[in-house]
């Protein structure tokens, strides 16, 4: 794997590291090391596959072990995204960006992604477990999924713009265009959904979301949601949901004045 020098150096330590602790059963490299597309500004998102007897000890002492392989500027769990087994970590300088989730063999019956075998104590076994995982990615909903959160979403947002709290409407705007407008765009385009990650390589995708992003002025965002929901009722045709919200999105324009 061709990585540049700064993430090639920290992963080698790492790599290194692993055979010497009886707790480790394998290293394993998602993200852009299995995705493709890594480049000097990526991360680089590491699991540490850990034996299931020792999997709670060396996740409370996760900051500790992240310490082993340099200067560990920051560190912090996951629980903002639903992942408590994940260790974020700054390092530097020069500053690198450092994920470390710690799963148990079992935990790799469902994956994000297939990811690559950095090291493993049996990468036999571990191999065999990857290949028969369920590959279940965090952002891939059904249309159903989409269609029940995205007006109450524009709704949300439609009422702090009506209230005066712009920044609060736009940031609500920015959130469903990362969590829906995105996610549909590259859905649609036959690709993994990632939010806004990238979106700029999906074909049209920049002229499409441009719209939908509003300045502080309240004709701004009110056109911004406008345009947020047009895009919606565009991208869903792709794949519709089975059952409609009624009255939308005439509810909502009504709702904002059109």
């Amino acid at each position: 794997m061709n990585l540049p020098a700064l993430h090639a150096g920290m992963l080698e330590r790492i790599v290194a590291a692993m055979p010497g602790d009886v707790r480790i059963e394998a290293l394993l490299g998602g993200g852009s090391m299995a995705l493709g597309g890594f480049d000097e500004q990526s991360d680089l998102d590491l699991v540490v596959v850990v034996r299931s007897d020792a999997h709670a000890v060396l996740l409370a002492d996760a900051r500790a072990f992240a310490q082993q392989f340099g200067a560990l500027l920051a560190a912090f769990t996951g629980e903002h995204v639903g992942e408590p087994r994940l260790l974020i970590c700054l390092y530097g300088p020069p500053l690198l960006h450092v994920d470390l989730k710690f799963v148990t063999p079992d935990d790799l019956a469902v994956l994000p992604e297939k990811p690559v075998i950095l090291w493993a104590h049996d990468e036999v076994s571990i191999r065999r477990r990857i290949e028969a995982a369920e590959i279940k990615s965090s952002r891939a909903r059904s249309p159903q999924w989409y269609e029940e959160r995205a007006w109450v979403w524009l709704h949300y947002s439609a009422t702090k713009l009506l209230r005066g709290e712009y920044f609060e409407a736009v940031g609500g705007i920015e959130f469903f265009r990362d969590v829906v407008l995105g996610t549909m765009l590259q859905r649609n385009a036959g690709l993994r959904p990632r939010g806004v990650r990238r979106i700029e390589n999906v074909a049209g995708a920049r002229e499409r979301l441009m719209p939908t992003l509003p300045t502080y002025d309240p004709a701004s965002i009110a056109d911004a949601l406008r345009r947020s929901a047009a895009l919606y009722v565009e991208l869903r045709q792709a794949d519709p949901p089975p059952s409609p919200v009624a009255g939308m999105p005439g509810l909502l324009l009504d709702f904002i004045g059109r």
